[in-house]
């Protein structure tokens, strides 16, 4: 709870993964990967209750050994491929409403973002109550380094390339010249309910930003995701200390 607003936690994990079957349940760092998100809602200071949004049993019952709770399973036509996101999260928090359970605020956290810890869930809250007039939902983002818009090319269909931006490769500027850009990095997702039950969506003109340090933005889409975040966790002390 924060300025008594009771927060939910929700954490989606479907059963259907087809990039990575078992993707959900897939062991990261000695638990799996859903019980991540679980931890980190555990973890905040301010969130009253955590719930896992799935499909299957098995899965609702790995999260309840973790601590979340289970109050449905989610039908299986939310759980599919071509399902927005958003009806799943309607479905679960008219099945709480249902239950006599209320919420003001509620932060969404997907085992894809394992690296997302308590503390940021806290700040990120903080920061949405404290700009309530100037936003209703608060999305994370992380800066593009390497990957910055500036330095990307065009590639025409003999392989030449060419600067997407600049007039030519000599007008390239220095990295330590160009303004920071930002993607959504799918840490973590946070908005009012009824502006959620409003718009569907996080994002709109009423969408405030947490910024996220580059180490904790790594998302898992593949087996690759998940070495590289494992060499972090395995390294995690040194990873923060060096940001």
């Amino acid at each position: 709870m924060i300025e008594n607003a009771r927060i939910l936690a929700i954490v989606p994990a479907r059963s259907g993964s087809k990039g990575l079957p078992g993707k959900n349940i897939r062991m990261l760092h000695g638990k799996p990967l859903l019980a991540w998100p679980i931890a980190a809602a555990r973890a905040a200071r301010h969130i009253d209750k955590v719930v896992i949004s799935t499909d299957s049993e098995e899965y609702a019952t790995i999260a309840r050994a973790h601590g979340a709770e289970v109050p449905c399973l989610r039908p299986s036509e939310l759980a599919a491929d071509t399902a927005p996101s958003s009806a799943a999260v309607i479905h679960m928090l008219d099945a709480l409403a249902a239950q006599g359970e209320h919420f003001d605020y509620f932060v969404l956290l997907e085992p894809t973002s394992p690296l997302t810890e308590g503390s940021d869930v806290d700040a990120a809250l903080e920061y949405l109550v404290q700009h309530r007039a100037a936003g209703d939902a608060l999305v994370s983002i992380s800066e593009l380094n390497s990957s910055h818009p500036a330095f990307a090319v065009n590639r025409a269909a003999d392989g030449r390339v060419t600067p997407f931006s600049a007039v030519d490769f000599t007008r390239l500027p220095r990295r330590q010249d160009i303004d920071p850009v930002y993607a959504l990095d799918g840490s973590l997702y946070i908005s009012a309910v009824e502006s959620y039950r409003h718009t569907l969506s996080f994002c709109h003109d009423r969408t405030l930003s947490h910024v996220m340090p580059h180490y904790k933005s790594h998302e898992v889409d593949d087996l690759i995701d998940f070495i590289c975040i494992e060499a972090i966790l395995n390294h995690y002390e040194l990873v923060k200390a060096a940001h």
